[in-house]
């Protein structure tokens, strides 16, 4: 069996890292035992992956709905409408 060294992203600790159940999705989560934090190693936020922005603002000019931008993007509507609303504001 194969050992993985996991450390703490918040205090960088390798020696108080145990596991601590799963997420929804399935993943497992990791509980720090010096700082208290916890934290997955397999975390994805499909709203905050590089190119998500951009891909709304061409859907919405290509026109594209707010719904079906959401849907076809696998992020909540709110995230689309957020998007779309600081899109005047310089990033």
């Amino acid at each position: 069996m194969a050992f993985v060294s996991i450390s703490c992203p918040s205090c960088s600790a390798t020696d108080g890292v145990v596991r601590n159940g799963k997420s929804t999705a399935g993943h497992q989560r990791y509980l720090c035992s010096h700082c208290r934090k916890t934290w997955q190693l397999q975390f994805t936020y499909t709203a905050s992956q590089p190119g998500t922005h951009q891909k709304i603002i061409d859907m919405a000019m290509n026109g594209v709905g707010c719904r079906a931008t959401a849907r076809i993007m696998g992020v909540s509507l709110n995230t689309i409408l957020r998007h779309l609303k600081n899109s005047g504001r310089s990033r």
